[in-house]
């Protein structure tokens, strides 16, 4: 049984987008990176503030009447009067999500006083973001007074997408970074070549200096290094019924940052990783509609 997390823990700060992933087949369902964390944090027994932005619009009034059903806080979303609450098309090709996001959205303006405001006096513990989110100076800017303002231990969560990232902006976030995750493509775009993928794990653990980085595989699973080398890898989950990979590594995000909670090992923290990652795959999108996922999930641990 995984133990709960203790007090200290149990408020991580989550910055970056949340939107409307928009499907070709009309379906529309909540996401963005962090949003997708945030919620299954919340739903593995964490208290998630999420720092990002909406529109002042239908769509951003029903992503907070979402979140608080959710038992979500709202008091770091901010509402802009001006740009739209954020959309992404969706389309699955070969099984594997394709993105289409369009510029000026209210995610891109996450205003840095207000996002300072959230967070002064709290006890947060751990500051959670991808790359995705400084896709705008506004909002590297906003992240960037975060880091030195809370000096909290940040999960970087990399998240390349084409054609909105770029190598400086990615290596900034990678600097002061304690945890790393990321997938077998962006260790290749980040490390370089390297005759396996650990071997590329090691190099780029050697210049960015993480605590840990832990490395997806997709169907041959993940593992974990630190600056004792190898600490554990782990088999991907099977997933009972495929129905898309949306939001998996959110999930699987989601469940180290928890696992780091409540002082899992690597090897325990990764299984559990992937099964959340595999249950998510069986939903459509990235926030299974069921209101009883994750109490089911967790009851399915015990």
């Amino acid at each position: 049984m995984t133990r709960e997390a203790p007090d200290r823990w149990k408020r991580p700060v989550v910055f970056g987008e949340v939107l409307l992933d928009c499907f070709e087949d009309g379906a529309t369902v909540l996401g963005g990176a962090p949003y997708n964390v945030a919620w299954h944090l919340k739903g593995l027994g964490l208290d998630p503030l999420l720092l990002t932005r909406v529109g002042s619009d239908p769509r951003g009034d029903g992503i907070r009447a979402a979140m608080l059903a959710a038992g979500l806080d709202t008091t770091g979303v901010q509402v802009d009067p001006d740009l739209p609450t954020g959309t992404v098309n969706v389309s699955i090709l070969d099984g594997q999500p394709r993105f289409e996001i369009a510029p000026g959205q209210a995610f891109d303006a996450i205003d840095t006083g207000q996002a300072l405001a959230a967070v002064d006096g709290g006890e947060g513990s751990l500051l959670y973001h991808g790359t995705l989110a400084l896709r705008t100076p506004a909002n590297a800017d906003a992240l960037s007074a975060l880091r030195q303002r809370t000096r909290l231990p940040v999960f970087l969560d990399v998240n390349l997408r084409d054609p909105w990232w770029n190598h400086e902006v990615a290596e900034s976030a990678l600097a002061g970074a304690c945890w790393i995750k990321l997938n077998e493509d962006e260790l290749r775009r980040l490390g370089g070549s390297a005759s396996t993928p650990e071997s590329a794990a090691r190099r780029l653990a050697e210049r960015w200096q993480p605590a840990s980085l832990i490395v997806t595989s997709g169907a041959e699973g993940a593992f974990w290094i630190d600056d004792g080398g190898l600490r554990a890898s782990v088999p991907a989950a099977p997933v009972q019924r495929m129905v898309d990979t949306v939001g998996a590594g959110d999930a699987f995000a989601a469940a180290c940052i928890a696992g780091l909670a409540s002082g899992q090992d690597p090897a325990a923290l990764l299984a559990r990783a992937a099964r959340l990652a595999a249950a998510v795959c069986s939903c459509r999108g990235a926030i299974p509609a069921d209101a009883e996922f994750p109490a089911r999930f967790l009851a399915e641990e015990r």
